[in-house]
């Protein structure tokens, strides 16, 4: 089924670019997708998108930077309690430990920003 459907693809976009119609048609097509994204209501939705992703990034990465502190922390000192005084280290060893399971994300992204307008 992906070998068929890439394989349709692959002919619209030869005959879009390759027969003087389909180079037309291309010109239509990009036409109307250049006036689409200048469109101001497009482009409304294109920045209240960003800030959205940007609020969520600026209080998501601080809980993810606490949680990856913690579980880092957590992970060498369990790690050091378990090596024995007869055993050499090397700076290359790692721990072997299993990371605690999460209850699910850190930060909900309707939490994240509760008044942000819903897409």
């Amino acid at each position: 089924m992906k070998g068929k459907l890439t394989f349709l693809v692959g002919a619209g976009v030869g005959y879009l670019l390759g027969t003087r119609a389909g180079r037309q048609q291309f010109e239509k097509i990009k036409g109307w997708a250049t006036e689409t994204w200048q469109d101001p209501r497009v482009q409304g939705y294109v920045k209240d998108a960003e800030s959205a992703a940007t609020d969520f990034a600026k209080t998501q990465g601080g809980a993810l930077k606490e949680k990856a502190v913690s579980t880092a922390k957590s992970a060498f000192h369990k790690g050091d309690s378990d090596e024995s005084a007869d055993e050499p280290t090397s700076e290359t060893s790692y721990p072997q430990t299993s990371y605690p399971q999460t209850d699910g994300p850190l930060v909900d992204a309707d939490d994240a920003n509760p008044n942000a307008p819903k897409i």
